[in-house]
């Protein structure tokens, strides 16, 4: 088993996911709720089922491409979203509210 792997998944998705708004979403249904256990089994569900069909994407990604190619195509996207953010910042205001 990789450790290093493993403890660097797991900083890098708790740091990530702190005031994220699945966050603050459970924080809210949590509020809401009279079974707050409910909503943390519920979200940690959800977290992990998303995860896994990352790692299964990343996978299968990873058969079919390059790693360069695999890194040019995420730096794309994230300059097209940062771009698209530069030009249009209502856009992130928009999902904030």
């Amino acid at each position: 088993m990789d450790w290093n792997l493993l403890g660097l998944s797991f900083i890098t998705v708790f740091l990530s996911e702190l005031g994220d708004k699945s966050q603050l979403a459970a924080i809210a249904l949590s509020g809401r709720s009279q079974f707050p256990r409910m909503v943390f089994l519920g979200t940690a569900a959800a977290l992990l089922l998303t995860s896994l069909l990352g790692a299964l994407a990343g996978g299968w990604a990873a058969e079919l491409l390059p790693v360069k190619t695999t890194k040019a195509i995420a730096a794309i996207g994230f300059a097209f979203l940062a771009i698209r953010l530069w030009f249009h910042p209502d856009l992130s205001q928009d999902e904030e509210n």
